[in-house]
């Protein structure tokens, strides 16, 4: 099979390693990674969620955090600090400098970001073909109302700084309207077998994917199946703060409120198929009325076999939608 999914970082990563191991070794897996998390700290390009899906398949991940690098050391953000010189919210390792040292000279080069992310995933070996939605630079900005005043801030500081503990009264993906699909996404959803939205942020993360020119339309058209996994299980995020930017866009906590967000393709949507939890079995009902075919499944990412499991669910359903 050809599969082709749209993923952020730690759920999109963890899944996909489950999906990895669910497969047999003719199968290819094209992975189109989310950019709008992206920074520039220090004068280096960072890309948290190219990275997490790169570090998590190749066997360089921190497992408890689920982003960074195992066994890391933090010499340099310390003396950064003792130098004054910030910022020292944001998280970066001895381990993980050299990698963004090593994207943002080979950018400075000419290179553009996906043969960056390829080169990088030389060392990795992910064994799946990991492309960045664009190289374009796309950011997704939060606008929020504190003791500043409204300001727009980017995505990184609305939830690394702040831990999205303020209201984000709207999301925007900064640059989006002008970039293009990076060289292969677009081929690769329409050569798939599958497309599938694994248990990513539906709006910060494969939604920001979604935004750039030409990817949305191609998901609708794909000749493929199109089956998503619910990141809601029992009306709460399994990871991360989602219900914060969910509310920003008007889309109640829950699984069957993201299905309906994603929306059928019989109806001009994206979905053929979606699964929600089995604590959500209630919602199968209210899902396939909306047109989408539904199956409550066990959906928490407890090891590679679970997650495996659920990789195996979706295939089935992707299965019974396609017959």
């Amino acid at each position: 099979m050809r599969i082709t999914a749209l993923a952020g970082g730690i759920g999109g990563a963890r899944f996909l390693r489950g999906l990895r191991a669910a497969l047999g070794p003719e199968d290819r897996i094209t992975v189109i990674g989310n950019t709008g998390d992206d920074i520039h700290l220090h004068g280096l390009k960072v890309c948290p969620d190219l990275d997490t899906v790169m570090y998590t398949l190749g066997g360089g991940i921190h497992e408890e955090q689920g982003w960074g690098r195992a066994d890391e050391t933090w010499s340099i953000k310390e003396e950064l600090k003792a130098y004054g010189v910030g910022p020292d919210w944001f998280g970066l390792g001895d381990r993980d400098f050299a990698t963004h040292i090593v994207r943002t000279r080979m950018l400075a080069a000419g290179y553009p970001l996906s043969a960056v992310t390829e080169a990088l995933c030389d060392r990795w070996q992910p064994g799946v073909r990991l492309l960045p939605m664009s190289d374009d630079r796309v950011e997704t900005h939060v606008r929020i109302t504190d003791a500043d005043g409204s300001r727009v801030v980017h995505f990184q500081e609305y939830w690394v700084r702040l831990h999205a503990a303020v209201e984000a009264e709207a999301i925007v993906s900064v640059g989006a309207e002008d970039a293009k699909p990076a060289p292969g996404v677009l081929e690769a959803i329409a050569e798939a077998d599958l497309v599938l939205l694994p248990p990513s942020n539906p709006v910060v993360s494969i939604g920001t994917i979604l935004t750039v020119p030409g990817i949305r339309a191609a998901v609708a058209a794909a000749a493929a199946p199109v089956v998503g996994l619910s990141p809601i299980v029992g009306g709460a995020p399994v990871r991360g703060m989602a219900d914060r930017v969910l509310a920003a866009v008007g889309v109640e906590t829950g699984a069957a409120a993201v299905a309906r967000h994603y929306g059928s393709r019989r109806d001009g949507g994206l979905l053929d198929g979606w699964l929600v939890d089995s604590s959500d079995a209630a919602a199968v009902d209210e899902v396939e009325a909306a047109g989408i075919a539904c199956r409550a499944v066990p959906l928490l990412m407890s090891s590679v076999e679970a997650t495996a499991e659920m990789a195996r669910a979706a295939l089935a359903l992707a299965a019974e939608v396609s017959a």
